[in-house]
């Protein structure tokens, strides 16, 4: 299972170098920074969505990766966005196939 951080502003990605077991590319700090200085703190959050989906994109068809495990750390309220926007979401009946096919031959 991969972990994925959406990054909220450039000074959340310049932290999250510092925390344990957690790599940050200088090209992605760099990013956040620009889109910091061009955007303000709105620009850095779309900068951090779009990074996010491109690491989505990047990994998902990624032989032996069972599962995402998207952390908002402090932005709970942009997962279904991503959620939405890398298109994560399968169409699941509320009655599982067996159970459907259990219903014909008992009826």
């Amino acid at each position: 299972m991969i972990g994925i951080t959406p990054l909220k502003s450039a000074k959340m990605t310049h932290y999250m170098t510092q925390v344990p077991g957690v790599y940050v590319p200088q090209s992605i700090i760099k990013r956040m920074d620009d889109a910091n200085e061009k955007g303000g703190p709105q620009g850095a959050q779309e900068e951090g969505v779009r990074i996010a989906l491109e690491i989505i994109e990047k990994i998902r068809n990624k032989q032996g990766i069972h599962g995402l495990h998207i952390m908002p750390v402090g932005w709970e309220d942009i997962v279904p966005r991503i959620v939405t926007e890398a298109n994560l979401l399968k169409t699941v009946s509320a009655v599982p196939e067996a159970s459907r096919e259990a219903d014909k031959v008992l009826a």
